[in-house]
């Protein structure tokens, strides 16, 4: 055997090595963007999945239970969409000054399968509103319980609000 051909059998061999380890490298590689995505899924399912229950608050979360708030006025808007409904009361002062106070009210869906709909919030109608004020200290508050004129009650809290 000629030293070129020694060569030429090293350097052929060499290349099979490089070959061999970089066909295993890549292998490697292909295996860890696998896992990284099946983890990266599995992580995006998890969050997605855990949203409804981290955006999901209890009253007390943005109402103060311990301020009371018990206002009669007149209903001028009503925001029936999820997650809760808003509906907004028209109040006078002694003075004749009126104040717009907005009640939270439950998710749409509850409140339908309770056999309320956005028909008893009629606009124009005389109500009597019973919650707990927002934290912020706006006016704003929890509706618990809606009270019309003739005495019937519309109760358009969430299901752990009405317990109360």
């Amino acid at each position: 055997m000629t030293s070129q051909q020694y060569i030429s059998l090293h350097v052929q061999s060499g290349l099979g090595k490089i070959r061999q380890a970089l066909s295993s490298f890549i292998k490697e590689v292909i295996v860890s963007k696998r896992m990284l995505l099946a983890g990266a899924a599995v992580v995006f399912g998890l969050l997605w999945i855990g949203n409804p229950v981290l955006a999901h608050h209890s009253e007390s979360a943005q109402f103060d239970v311990s301020k009371p708030v018990k206002v009669t006025g007149v209903l001028s808007k009503v925001e029936w969409m999820n997650p809760h409904i808003w509906f907004y009361v028209d109040v006078k002062d002694e003075s004749g000054k009126v104040t717009t106070w907005g009640f939270s009210g439950g998710p749409p869906g509850m409140l339908l399968r309770r056999g309320i709909t956005k028909d008893i919030l009629k606009i124009g109608s005389v109500v009597n509103v019973e919650g707990s004020r927002a934290k912020d200290g706006s006016n704003n508050a929890s509706g618990r319980k809606v009270t019309f004129p003739d005495g019937r009650d519309v109760f358009t809290a969430s299901a752990e609000d009405v317990a109360r």
